[in-house]
């Protein structure tokens, strides 16, 4: 617009200094006649060149003016356009009027004009496609000036930061950090990349969680001006890293044992230490119980890893669960009589009957609790083994209950007491059933793969229940 209304201002001047120029040309034919008419010839010489001093006046200026808008005005455009491009307009161009050096400049700013265009129009395609790679990253990432300041992240990062500020670190440094600082646990970091110019992997525990920190220095011609930090939460992979050593570690105790008695009793027996015959029954029926014992352990292990794995085979059919309750309750009968222990049965006068259901499976769990239950109860104490129903009609579940009196299990080991080897209660000691430390983990295993649930109750020095839920109707999924 603004060119546009320069061009027709322009127009119009010339177009008035024309039309002064040609009635000035008129009024000075007449004044000639006028002059030739009334002055003598000294006096018409002078007019003469006065009018004619006037008229080159006007074409004088009347030329330069032209001379000076035709250039001019595209010099003023090419200011306008320069303007407008520098506020961020790339698709201004300039209008070529001619073929000389003016027009010349005008075509090499418009091909400026569009190279500007087409580079920032791929960065901006650039920035978008960084942006979106940064939002949809599930690891957060955190950018840093070279003052600490905090000048970009993605939303997992601002999540993450909402913790980090979030945890009480009792730092008087922390206190006094302005509000878009680094959280003190990366300030530290943060101070060692700058410092040392080159990247840095760390392990951050914020709240009970576990953060992978790979920190890196954004450098500018050999100045580190900023550090990127991308954290991922690694809480999960460090919980099974331990529960690998862990496992490693207990079956590794698990096998030595017996391992060791297996050699001891053999090398005696092979350096006739017994020296009867009832001696050496002695010494072969430990070896036979401990080679027991590692068949129980290799044979749990197997199982709890098809388990895992989800290959749990299950051969389902209508179970009456009274009889097998009973059934199990009889094979321990023996153990709990010569302790003096009361095991007890408790089952409704109607039976309750799972319609699909793997009866050896549950048989394998109640066993297992139960076995658990007389290792760990007291001598003269009492167990409970109680069947009845829970929950309306359409989602009615088994309700299956074993309860001991023994020493209990503390508060804060009853969340990992279904982990494989874990030691409950450090008390308690293994009674000569030899348990591997799977049976509970099998038992969860075999009741979830039931679509069932499991529940523990226990108070130190008072006795644990286990609660199981079991889905009286046929599962979709089971069937």
């Amino acid at each position: 617009m603004r060119w546009l209304w320069r061009s027709v201002v322009g127009k119009l001047w010339i177009t008035i200094m024309l039309l002064v120029a040609v009635v000035l040309i008129i009024l000075g034919m007449f004044l000639l006649q006028y002059i030739d008419i009334a002055f003598d010839e000294p006096f018409r010489v002078k007019l003469l060149f006065v009018y004619i001093g006037i008229i080159g006046f006007l074409l004088s200026t009347f030329f330069a003016f032209f001379l000076s808008s035709k250039i001019t005005q595209p010099l003023l455009q090419l200011k306008d356009a320069a303007n407008l491009i520098s506020e961020g307009d790339y698709r201004t161009r300039v209008p070529i009027r001619s073929s000389d050096e003016i027009g010349e400049l005008a075509g090499a700013f418009n091909r400026m004009g569009a190279d500007l265009q087409e580079f920032f129009t791929d960065l901006s395609h650039e920035k978008e496609h960084l942006s979106s790679v940064l939002r949809s990253m599930a690891d957060a990432v955190l950018t840093m000036d070279a003052s600490g300041r905090i000048v970009l992240t993605n939303p997992p990062g601002e999540r993450l930061l909402e913790r980090l500020r979030m945890a009480d670190w009792d730092e008087e440094e922390d206190r006094a950090a302005a509000p878009d600082a680094a959280p003190g646990p990366l300030r530290e970091l943060f101070r060692t990349v700058i410092a040392e110019g080159s990247d840095l992997s760390e392990k951050l525990q914020v709240q009970g969680g576990v953060w992978s920190v790979v920190m890196a220095p954004l450098k500018s011609d050999d100045t580190v001006r900023g550090v990127v930090a991308v954290l991922r939460d690694v809480t999960e992979e460090h919980r099974l890293e331990k529960l690998r050593r862990d496992f490693v570690a207990n079956v590794s105790h698990e096998i030595r044992t017996p391992l060791s008695m297996l050699q001891g009793y053999s090398e005696a027996l092979l350096d006739d230490i017994a020296a009867s015959p009832e001696e050496r029954r002695e010494l072969v029926q430990v070896i036979h119980d401990e080679s027991l014992r590692m068949g129980r352990l290799v044979k749990d292990l197997l199982d709890l890893a098809r388990m895992e794995a989800g290959h749990v085979e299950l051969s389902l059919a209508r179970v009456d669960l009274d009889p097998l309750l009973r059934r199990v309750a009889r094979k321990f009968s023996v153990y709990t009589g010569d302790r003096g222990i009361l095991l007890e049965v408790e089952a409704p006068d109607e039976p309750v009957v799972l319609m699909q259901a793997d009866e050896d499976r549950l048989e394998q769990v109640l066993t297992n609790l139960l076995d658990n239950a007389v290792r760990h109860s007291p001598d003269g104490s009492r167990i409970r083994l109680a069947l009845g129903m829970s929950g309306a009609q359409g989602g009615r579940q088994a309700k299956l209950e074993v309860e001991d009196e023994g020493q209990g299990i503390p508060e804060e080991d009853v969340p990992f007491i279904f982990e494989r080897f874990y030691k409950a209660d450090k008390a308690r000691k293994r009674g000569s059933s030899g348990g591997t430390g799977l049976g509970l983990a099998i038992v969860r295993n075999i009741v979830e793969a039931h679509h069932g649930s499991i529940q523990v109750q226990s108070k130190i020095g008072r006795g644990t229940t286990f609660t199981l839920l079991l889905p009286v109707e046929p599962n979709p999924i089971l069937s």
